[in-house]
């Protein structure tokens, strides 16, 4: 996606600047022999007294320096447009000059006594109004708006004043091309080369918007569905092989001689008993019932046979590293 970039005027004042005075280009000349440029009253004062450059200090002529410069339109055009009431500023103080010296008003072109037909301006302002005119196939509108609009403010115009949805787009051109929301009608008219011989010729579309459709490939389907089927066969198959009754588990039982790490281990029960057992700090009551559903597991940690040679007697045994009672 396109981004815009501002560029703030300081930055540029370095290129835009005479070293001679100060301040910007003003009927800016440039030396031929180094390309550096100056205002042309500042390098002629100049070169009265020195044949260098004043930046790089390269002879600018043996013994006419005047010779080798010449007058930079496209700079000074750059700075007019760049500096804003620079343009406007400059042609008044040149009127209010030759007012005082009619006599001088004679010499020098137009723009040179600052009197410039609207025709013949190149440097538009910001709060300069503009004519443009709108076009929709057969219908045209004529609008008077501020150079500084943007085709953006351009667009909510349109879309309020002829009542278009949302569900339908408007798009504002320059001949055939579309126009990027950001452009200013004073934009407009630099790229394009209005002559100021007729209202900025503008035209607009209405299109329907377009909603973008999310496409899934079949490969990409495909994985999702295994990746999303994969743990449900897991758990079916556990939920199989597992015992009738017993709690579905996907560890497998530890094998005998091999200490219990469940938190709660179970141990085996004689018919018609209760007991209750702590192992690891926790208490569990286990029910005959219950005994007789969970499958019966060894512990090479229990010494001595059933509990018929006990007496009836508890007896303890040590269950990782715990005390463990049973009847």
């Amino acid at each position: 996606m396109h981004r815009t970039t501002r560029i703030k005027i300081t930055e540029l004042n370095p290129h835009l600047i005479c070293v001679l005075c100060g301040g910007y280009f003003i009927d800016a000349t440039t030396i031929i022999e180094c390309l550096h440029s100056f205002c042309k009253m500042c390098i002629v004062r100049y070169l009265e007294t020195s044949k260098y450059c004043p930046i790089c200090d390269v002879q600018v002529h043996k013994t006419k320096p005047l010779l080798n410069i010449r007058s930079d339109k496209t700079l000074q055009d750059i700075v007019y447009k760049l500096v804003p009431g620079l343009f406007k500023n400059e042609m008044k103080r040149r009127r209010d000059f030759y007012a005082e010296h009619p006599v001088d008003a004679s010499n020098g072109s137009h723009e040179d006594r600052g009197e410039v037909a609207d025709e013949d301006k190149r440097i538009i302002t910001d709060d300069e109004i503009i004519s443009l005119s709108i076009e929709f196939f057969d219908q045209t509108r004529y609008l008077q708006c501020p150079a500084a609009m943007t085709v953006m403010h351009l667009r909510k115009f349109l879309r309020s004043k002829m009542d278009i949805p949302n569900t339908y787009q408007v798009e504002v051109m320059y001949e055939d091309e579309p126009l990027k929301d950001y452009y200013t009608l004073m934009d407009i008219a630099y790229i394009y080369t209005w002559r100021r011989n007729g209202p900025l010729p503008l035209k607009y579309r209405v299109r329907p918007n377009c909603k973008k459709m999310k496409v899934n490939h079949p490969q990409q389907e495909g994985q999702n569905n295994a990746s999303r089927s994969g743990p449900e066969s897991d758990s079916a198959s556990d939920k199989a092989g597992s015992p009738v009754g017993a709690p579905s588990t996907s560890s497998s039982l530890p094998s005998p001689g091999t200490p219990a790490q469940s938190p709660h281990p179970q141990l085996p029960h004689g018919p018609g008993n209760n007991s209750s057992s702590t192992v690891n700090g926790s208490s569990a009551a286990v029910s005959a019932a219950a005994g007789a559903q969970t499958p019966s597991r060894s512990f090479s940690q229990f010494s001595g046979g059933s509990g018929g040679g006990s007496g009836g007697k508890p007896r303890k045994v040590s269950l990782n590293g715990s005390a463990t009672s049973s009847g």
